[in-house]
């Protein structure tokens, strides 16, 4: 056997592979010789079948499968030896008037090669990390919250704004009977709130879905109706009162703060609120840094040009997937895949020149750590090493939980490593004004 290389450029190379009849031929004749042992032919003992009837059923297909089997592994043994870096697979050249019938194959196979570049990591001008803080109007909104989670419901007689109705709605046509409890607040339009002041126990109310709430997906819990009849919602309902209460929110005292974040932790109203904007700032971490992975995905493929084996790469996509693609339909493919690819190459070149793969040992303290995590969320605060390592032992078990974990992982690693080593300027917004710059 004889394999040789063309480079046609520093992008694409052709590669032969010459097999003659004595690399295939004695594992050709051990099969076939096999094959007669035990094949069961009309007229002829097991084992007795002559030779030349078993070449002549048997033979040109086991010659196919060992001609190929040899291909693809001298194929892929040359690719790792000569540590070629290629892109997609090699794409077989066609052959004219190819024969089995010969002893001797040459084939060829299209190469599509990785380029060369430096990874530049210096841009223009320094990327954004965001730190997001929860602003005063989040705060003063989430002790709100607070006050009126731990509050408690004051019977009424007559109904205010801010308070709690409790009835049923009703409409026989559409079959809707339903029983809630509904805060005044949640009704969209002051014209619908306006309806129900003023009105009492046993009072019913009638008016009208439209508008009646600001999505009109609440209608599924409310009337109990499925999600398509839910949307554009436009008919009659009435609403008979049977309880009214008035929200009384919860003090915000020491009783207070020690059921919520445990004894003295929190004493005053301005250590709950710097404990809620940490607790907020921890929230806002992930979406900061992965902002943070995203500017910095934008900037290294914009900061790092560099050439592709487009043709062949456009090729490969139209035999790749379980249909064929025509070759307008795999220029399509690639241009949308391009700037993915781009980045995956630098991407793959940062980690393996900067060490950042992830080993074993790195992946089981990810994951037990994770593990933590999620026990003292159900407060279990200490768990004994041996629970931990038993449950770490089983998520690591299951590859699609690794393959997750590994991501997970190698994003802090990048992370950790663009922090240290490109240019950024931290800027502190509120979650408002994040969204606001983001989306914009």
């Amino acid at each position: 056997m004889n394999i040789t290389r063309e480079n046609i450029d520093d992008l694409n190379a052709i590669v032969k592979v010459d097999i003659a009849k004595e690399d295939y031929s004695g594992k050709v004749e051990k099969i076939l010789k096999d094959y007669r042992k035990n094949a069961n032919i009309p007229g002829f003992r097991k084992g007795h079948v002559p030779m030349g009837m078993v070449k002549k059923q048997y033979g040109k297909a086991v010659l196919v499968d060992e001609v190929n089997k040899l291909l693809q592994d001298a194929l892929n043994k040359y690719l790792t030896e000569e540590k070629l870096d290629v892109l997609g697979n090699p794409l077989p050249k066609e052959q004219e008037n190819f024969d089995w019938d010969q002893e001797n194959y040459s084939f060829e196979f299209e190469l599509g090669l990785s380029p060369q570049f430096d990874v530049n990591l210096e841009t223009k001008e320094p990327i954004t990390h965001y730190k997001i803080v929860a602003g005063d109007e989040m705060i003063e909104n989430q002790i709100t919250h607070i006050r009126k989670q731990y509050g408690k419901l004051v019977s009424k007689d007559v109904v205010e704004e801010g308070d709690v109705v409790a009835g049923t709605f009703k409409n026989e046509e559409e079959g809707i009977e339903n029983e809630i409890s509904l805060p005044l607040e949640n009704i969209d339009g002051k014209e619908q709130r306006e309806k129900f002041l003023g009105a009492k126990v046993g009072d019913t109310i009638t008016i009208n879905t439209k508008g009646l709430f600001e999505d009109d997906h609440k209608f599924q819990d409310v009337l109990k109706v499925d999600h398509d009849k839910a949307h554009g919602l436009d008919i009659e309902v009435s609403f008979t009162i049977s309880e009214i209460n008035k929200q009384e929110l919860a003090e915000l005292d020491q009783e207070l703060f020690d059921k919520l974040f445990g004894k003295d932790e929190v004493k005053s109203v301005e250590d709950l609120k710097e404990k809620i904007k940490e607790d907020a700032a921890k929230q806002f971490k992930q979406q900061s840094d992965q902002q943070l992975l995203n500017d910095v995905t934008e900037a290294l493929i914009e900061n790092n040009k560099f050439d592709l084996p487009k043709e062949f790469l456009q090729k490969w996509i139209q035999t790749v997937g379980e249909k064929p693609l025509t070759e307008e339909e795999a220029k399509e493919e690639y241009e949308k895949s391009e700037q993915g690819l781009r980045f995956q190459l630098i991407e793959g070149k940062l980690i393996r020149e900067n060490n950042l793969e992830v080993k074993f040992e790195d992946l089981k303290a990810f994951a037990t750590d994770r593990i933590k995590e999620q026990m003292a969320q159900f407060g279990q605060m200490n768990p004994s090493e041996k629970e931990l390592d038993d449950i770490a032992a089983r998520v690591l078990s299951n590859q699609d939980e690794v393959k997750r974990l590994s991501e997970q992982l190698m994003n802090e690693k990048l992370l950790d490593f663009y922090k240290e080593n490109i240019k950024l300027e931290e800027k502190e917004v509120t979650y408002e004004d994040f969204v606001k710059e983001i989306y914009k």
